[in-house]
């Protein structure tokens, strides 16, 4: 054994070859926390001073290498440059120490080799893969850039250009696509993965493969005429900033660390990287894109720790065709649970199923699915317009309209047809699921099960905990959402539940600045540029008016500081019948191209219409824009967590950002409160007092303040 450790372990194989394995003890997957660097660099200075003929990098896991440990950059991060620095030197003193070894190196990859892990590969003179491994640069989705040498590495062994679109779009390469392009040398089958090494590092030695040129070509300036690499970037840049825009700048850093590096040696363009890692280190964007990681592990460990032990759904069943019913049909063939759809009318089966067609033919279209695979998908989806195919369904989602009489009786009869041990899930946006309960001989196996639209693209499912909702319910229901590919969020019971509960603040906000004399369109232009993907008035449209208004009663019974006192503009546009999109008008007009996909445009007629109901349009400044939106919307976010409707900040602000397209790289709305500083986001609630109880912040909230506490602890 030449080196033993709780992460690596190195031995020679009998053929004189070192073998060095990558262990992690405790951990399902392979990562670079601080204890396997030290031992990375441990095993390599081991390695170099024995006989070893060449050195093998493997894993004994199923996977490479995943990246960095996640988990210990929200402190390194705290720490500041120089200390970020230091880390960053010290690690690239480990990678540049494989790189210089004096015998041949190899990276046996046999599964994902993500960030730091492919960046290790990379510092090895060759690298074979299985054909199911994944590599890649993911590190611009946590707002930072690779700091392992990936922008010296990359361009100089895949070319500059290939380079800038791997790294800049954070892609997940496939095995192909990588030998293709030069980021790995081969693949071979999996039994054969380290004797395959083994020949590679033989073929070094013997000369018919030439490693030390490999070395000088990683390790000099880019071998291109210097016009024609400021060419290549002068044209890249423009590109990537426009893909990417002005809050997420860690591509557009990335690429600029590369323009600077491919003219250097391995020093100078190490130290253009760090510099590079070090600036976005720094930035909200990157303390925020790494907290949604966690967040999203940590949901992930949640759902599985509810559903734990719960067998799988054999058969399901959505009741209520049409589009909605049609995507949850669709996506439970999509993930292989068979789905009866049934409908009391043959016209909503024929559009429940034209709308998982429909889905099935983009997907087949984009190149992403086989039409054998499609055809299977639309063969798991039984339609009907009785019972007895429903019978055996061993979780019903009801998704009829949204009327609590209408769902009311539809449960009731649904029970008595299948029996009281299936469980019933109503899909509902709004209504109590106590009061849909109250319809039910066995409440406890009823809960909610909120999908999102459109059901195929949103990963939100809001599982909704009534008051009699058992855990054996809750957990199978999270299962199922699981099952679908959806991530669940379980919340307890309220008008509007979690994500519509905090939108209605929102959208009252926006009525009452239209009431104001505010432009919608300016207000769109505010919040987008603030990084919501789309404005108020135009998620209105998308939502629905007729939706928006029905949801909005809703809220307003349940809570009185949501009521608005005045006719608003979206009140207007109902009466009119212009729902948005749905009717093709509404704040905008719409149209629908070639490709079946809405087009906005200016509505000619809505200025005189909201002139009929508002004051005498007036000048709003962007940020009093920005702050009345954001306060209504976080300070219902603060009242959720508050009432125990989700447990942690984390749910909180997940909801917001997987249900409403909140801005990722902004953290959340609780997380933009800790960043603001709740003494400084109540004294600007202060502020607007005038405007009633939804812009006061709660007594918590004061008291959070006056602590000087946050959130995210």
């Amino acid at each position: 054994m030449l080196f033993s450790g709780q992460a690596i372990k190195a031995s020679l194989l009998p053929s004189g070859i070192a073998q060095l394995i990558f262990d992690l003890e405790g951990s399902s997957v392979n990562k670079f926390d601080q204890l396997t660097l030290k031992e990375l660099g441990e095993a390599v200075a081991a390695i170099g001073e024995s006989d070893a003929r060449g050195v093998i990098f493997s894993s004994a896991k199923s996977t490479f290498i995943v990246g960095a440990d996640i988990t210990e950059f929200t402190d390194l991060f705290a720490t500041g440059p120089e200390a970020i620095r230091t880390w960053i030197g010290r690690a690239n003193e480990v990678f540049n120490a494989v790189e210089d070894l004096s015998i041949p190196t190899v990276a046996a990859i046999n599964g994902v080799a993500l960030g730091g892990g492919f960046e290790l590969a990379l510092a090895t003179d060759f690298r074979l893969a299985l054909d199911a491994a994944v590599v890649g640069f993911p590190e611009v989705k946590l707002g930072i850039l690779p700091g392992f040498g990936g922008t010296v590495r990359l361009p100089r062994l895949v070319g500059p250009e290939k380079a800038i679109a791997w790294i800049s779009q954070g892609s997940h390469v496939r095995a192909q696509q990588a030998l293709a392009e030069g980021g790995i040398d081969a693949i071979v089958e999996s039994d054969d993965l380290i004797a395959a090494a083994e020949r590679m590092i033989e073929d070094c030695l013997d000369g018919s493969l030439d490693y030390v040129a490999r070395r000088v070509l990683k390790t000099q300036p880019v071998q291109s005429a210097p016009d024609a690499l400021a060419a290549l970037y002068a044209v890249a840049k423009p590109q990537v900033f426009k893909a990417t825009g002005p809050n997420y700048p860690a591509p557009l850093t990335a690429v600029e660390a590369m323009e600077k590096g491919v003219l250097e040696d391995r020093a100078g363009a190490l130290a253009e990287e760090h510099e590079g890692f070090i600036k976005l280190a720094g930035t909200s964007s990157a303390a925020n894109l790494v907290q949604m990681f966690l967040n999203d592990q940590y949901l992930a460990s949640k759902s599985r720790s509810l559903s734990k032990g719960v067998p799988a759904i054999s058969k399901a069943a959505v009741l209520g065709a049409g589009i909605m019913g049609g995507g949850i049909a669709y996506q439970s063939a999509l993930r292989g649970t068979p789905i009866v759809m049934k409908d009391i009318a043959q016209a909503g089966l024929d559009l429940g199923l034209s709308e998982a067609a429909k889905l099935v033919g983009k997907q087949v279209k984009r190149g992403k699915m086989s039409e054998e695979a499609g055809e299977k998908i639309l063969g798991g989806i039984t339609a009907t317009l009785s019972y007895e195919e429903v019978v055996g369904a061993e979780l019903i989602v009801e998704a009829v309209i949204e009327n609590e009489n209408i769902k009311k009786s539809v449960l009731a009869e649904l029970e008595s047809a299948v029996g009281d041990e299936v469980i019933i899930a109503t899909n509902t946006s709004t209504i109590s699921v106590d009061s849909l309960a109250g319809a039910l001989k066995k409440p406890e196996r009823f809960c909610g099960m909120h999908f999102f639209n459109p059901v195929p693209l949103m990963p939100l499912v809001e599982v909704i905990r009534g008051k009699d909702s058992s855990d054996e319910t809750i957990a199978t229901t999270v299962a199922y959402a699981k099952a679908l590919g959806k991530v669940p969020i379980v919340v307890n019971n309220c008008p509007g539940f979690l994500v519509n509960r905090i939108l209605f603040p929102y959208f009252g906000a926006f009525s009452t600045l239209l009431n104001e004399g505010a432009d919608f369109r300016q207000i769109d232009r505010v919040m987008e540029s603030f990084g919501w993907p789309m404005g108020p008035a135009y998620l209105l449209d998308v939502v629905g008016i007729d939706t928006a208004v029905h949801a909005q009663a809703v809220m307003a019974a349940g809570f009185d500081r949501m009521q608005l006192g005045f006719e608003s503009a979206i009140d207007k546009l109902y009466a009119q019948g212009d729902f948005g999109q749905k009717s093709g008008r509404g704040f905008y007009q719409y149209t629908v191209d070639e490709n079946g996909r809405p087009q906005k445009s200016e509505n000619p007629e809505i200025d005189s219409l909201i002139a009929g109901i508002s004051a005498e349009r007036r000048d709003f400044s962007d940020e009093e824009i920005r702050d009345r939106l954001m306060l209504a919307l976080c300070l219902e976010t603060a009242r959720c967590l508050e009432d125990g409707i989700v447990e942690t900040p984390i749910e909180a602000d997940m909801g917001l950002v997987l249900g409403l397209g909140f801005p990722t790289f902004r953290g959340g709305a609780l997380r933009y409160i800790d960043q603001l500083g709740l003494a400084e986001f109540c004294r600007l609630a202060d502020s607007y007092t005038s405007l009633g109880a939804m812009m006061e912040p709660t007594s918590k909230m004061r008291e959070m303040a006056s602590s000087q506490s946050v959130f995210y602890k």
